[in-house]
């Protein structure tokens, strides 16, 4: 069964972590419905994504876990 849900992943280390993430996210395009990205002008090295996404739980968990395996990556799930 398909969830929707949103994730938050905050990225420290932007010029770092971002291709690592980017490519994550591409490989999981298929699930996200819709992407924000914003940085935080006071703080030059980080970053805030938000995605919402539609999938099993499973993929999800999957997802996550490919993210928080990356240095500098935290992330939060919610389930709508």
């Amino acid at each position: 069964m398909d969830h929707l849900s949103i994730m938050s992943i905050r990225v420290d280390h932007r010029t770092d972590s971002a291709p690592k993430v980017q490519e994550i996210l591409t490989k999981n395009g298929d699930i996200i419905i819709g992407r924000f990205g914003i940085h935080d002008p006071g703080e030059i090295n980080h970053g805030l994504i938000t995605l919402n996404i539609r999938a099993d739980m499973g993929r999800i968990r999957n997802m996550a876990d490919q993210l928080e395996g990356l240095d500098g990556i935290k992330i939060n799930h919610m389930q709508a």
